[in-house]
Parts: structure tokens; C-alpha cells; sequence
């Protein structure tokens, strides 16, 4: 039994970017099961952006599932955004998830942003100001609300979304400096709070592509200045070594990674 499952992040959609993504996206039924979108879907998250979103992702041959990212937040749109999306038919996971029936099983998908606040020894805590607490309890809920989706699912395989990172190894070529808005220890505690296959994440343009979490799921970013293509394609499943999950490029070319 094995799922494949698009993936791609951060592809800041505007007027003029319509329609670059669109001629690989046609190709999908033939290589993958699913295609799930890791955030930052607009440049500047208003309501006409999410539009050129629908056009470019909207009426696939697969099953389109996103999480919104920082950039879909930035107009305080977000209500008219999800709307958007969904009457195209796009799935907006948020503290959620869904499962869908794939020819190699039930895949079930469990999305949030995420939010920053770093990493072991170096993160933020819930001490001193308001506004330092508010933000640790911004990171606390959405980490928390992961893990209770993923942990709530019936299916062969458990995939986790997020927009922010929930490992620093998929971060490694940004500046350390700014990790702590990169992503969170949190997310990737959560990640590993349940059986999850494989955990996806975008945000990290400088990043690096694969990471693991402290228990051992492999953690891939697929933001779209890191992957450089219109997707990669993974598969999961139980036919494959279970040290491994192999990635196959828009191109063609496959990449295994143990």
C-alpha cells in the first residue's frame, strides 16, 4: 500500500503569476494521489489573491488540501480567503483534519499554520510580559490543536501540514537569528505524538528540504524557492522500507532519502 502525495509551499500567488504552476498541476493524476499546499498561498492575503489561488489550484484531478501561512494573514482577510478557497473546492485545514480515500488507502491529513517560538534551548517562554506570554500561548494552542487532529484521525497513513517548521534542521541556510519565527519545538512534539507518516512545512525560503523530528518522522520543507519545481511528490506507505520515504520531482527524477 503506498499514497503519493504532491506537495509545494510559498508560491505567492498575484495576477501576474497566474497561470506558471498550471501546465505540471494537469499532470498530477498521473503521479500523485493528493496535493497538499504548506501556506503562504497570496502574496499579501486579500480576497482578489485568493481568487488567482482558485484559478491556479482550483478544479485539479486530485484532492487540493492547504493550511494558510503568514502571508495569508497579512490583510486581515483571512474569513474572506477561506471562503474563496473552499468554493473552489480547496480543503483549509486549521486545528483539523480530513480523510481521504486513495487508491493505496485512507491518508489522513491534519493541518495547522504553526507559529514560531524556536527550539530546544533556544526558544521563547511563558515569562514576564503579557505580550511574551500571549506569544508563547499562540505557539502552545496551534501545536496543541495539531496534535490533538492528528491523534483524532481512522487512517493507513497520517501526514501533518504546517506552514512553520517543526524542526531547526529544515532551516539550516536562513539566518540562526531569525528561527525563532521560523517555526517551533511544539509542532514537531506534536508531530510526534502520533503514528504521523510524514510531516510537510513550507515558510523557510533559505532552508534546507529534509529534517526529522526527535521521534523520527521525517519532516520535509517544500517551500517553492527551496524545491524549485512546481511540486515534489512523495510515497508513503507500508510497501516501502520503513526507513525511507522517497520523493519523486516534478521532472521525474527520484530522489530516495533514508
Amino acid at each position: 500500500m503506498v499514497i503519493r502525495i504532491a506537495a509545494v509551499g510559498d508560491v505567492h500567488l498575484d495576477e501576474d503569476v497566474v497561470g506558471r504552476f498550471r501546465p505540471a498541476l494537469e499532470e498530477l493524476p498521473d503521479c500523485a494521489d493528493v496535493l497538499l499546499l504548506a501556506g503562504d498561498l497570496t502574496r499579501h492575503g486579500t480576497e482578489a489573491e485568493a481568487r488567482c489561488v482558485a484559478e491556479e489550484f482550483g478544479g485539479l484531478a486530485v484532492p487540493v488540501v492547504t493550511v494558510l501561512g503568514n502571508h495569508d494573514h497579512q490583510c486581515d482577510q483571512v474569513p474572506q480567503v477561506v471562503k474563496v478557497l473552499e468554493d473552489a473546492g480547496i480543503t483549509v485545514l486549521e486545528g483539523n483534519g480530513v480523510v481521504l480515500d486513495c487508491a493505496g488507502g485512507r491518508l489522513g491529513i491534519a493541518g495547522v499554520k504553526g507559529f514560531g517560538g524556536g527550539f530546544a534551548g533556544r526558544c521563547a517562554s511563558d515569562f514576564g510580559e503579557p505580550e511574551m506570554k500571549a506569544f508563547v500561548r499562540t505557539t502552545n494552542e496551534s501545536a496543541e490543536s495539531l496534535g490533538t487532529a492528528l491523534r483524532s484521525l481512522d487512517c493507513d497513513m497520517l501526514v501533518a501540514l504546517t506552514h512553520y517548521s517543526p524542526v531547526p534542521d529544515t532551516l539550516v541556510g536562513e539566518p540562526l537569528e531569525i528561527y525563532p519565527f521560523l517555526g517551533s519545538y511544539q509542532l514537531g512534539q506534536a508531530i510526534d505524538s502520533a503514528p504521523t507518516a510524514l510531516a510537510l512545512h513550507g515558510h523557510a525560503h533559505a532552508g534546507t528540504e529534509r529534517g526529522t523530528t526527535p521521534g523520527g518522522v521525517r519532516v520535509r520543507n517544500v517551500a517553492h524557492p527551496v524545491i524549485k519545481q512546481a511540486y515534489s511528490v512523495f510515497h508513503v506507505g507500508d510497501q516501502l522500507d520503513t526507513d525511507q520515504v522517497s520523493a519523486i520531482g516534478q521532472s521525474g527524477s527520484q530522489r530516495s532519502w533514508s
